[in-house]
């Protein structure tokens, strides 16, 4: 009885030590996309997989909301050309209220609230990332409020 007691906590340690240590790996690809994205570096096309599943959801000014879902490359192109005049504008993206779910051993989603520069509201956002075979981490999936309505045109 006395062995099982010890190999059952040694177990659940080591479970619980991999679960933390897969959460602040998702946490930390993250915080290193927010600042890719904030600096504009032209490493944010990594941070996605080739086929992530991309939202905008629109909040329509009466405050309903509609789902926009573009492919992968049609949102990096878009963003790219989007970029400069980012950078000029030195518009950024703050995050708040950041959680992070298990959803499979290596599979997270990432929730939290976006503030744009200069505006006083918050957007809902959340990204769903992947640990791969290699080790590396992905976005596979994205969403995105925004009162950009532009989007609603987009196909």
């Amino acid at each position: 009885m006395k062995k099982f007691l010890v190999v059952f906590t040694v177990f659940i340690s080591v479970s619980l030590t991999a679960f933390a240590n897969s959460q602040e790996e998702a946490l930390k690809f993250f915080n290193n996309y927010v600042n890719a994205a904030n600096t504009y570096s032209t490493t944010i096309p990594d941070f996605y997989s080739p086929s992530a599943r991309i939202i905008r959801q629109v909040v329509k000014p009466d405050g309903t909301l509609v789902d926009r879902e573009t492919t992968t490359a049609r949102y990096i192109s878009e963003m790219k050309k989007g970029q400069a005049v980012a950078k000029v504008r030195k518009y950024k993206n703050y995050y708040s209220d950041i959680k992070v779910t298990k959803i499979n051993d290596n599979t997270y989603k990432i929730s939290s609230l976006r503030q744009p520069t200069g505006e006083t509201y918050k957007l809902k956002a959340y990204m769903v990332v992947q640990k791969q075979p290699d080790g590396r981490w992905l976005i596979i999936e994205e969403m995105m409020q925004t009162k950009v309505q532009l989007f609603l045109n987009a196909k």
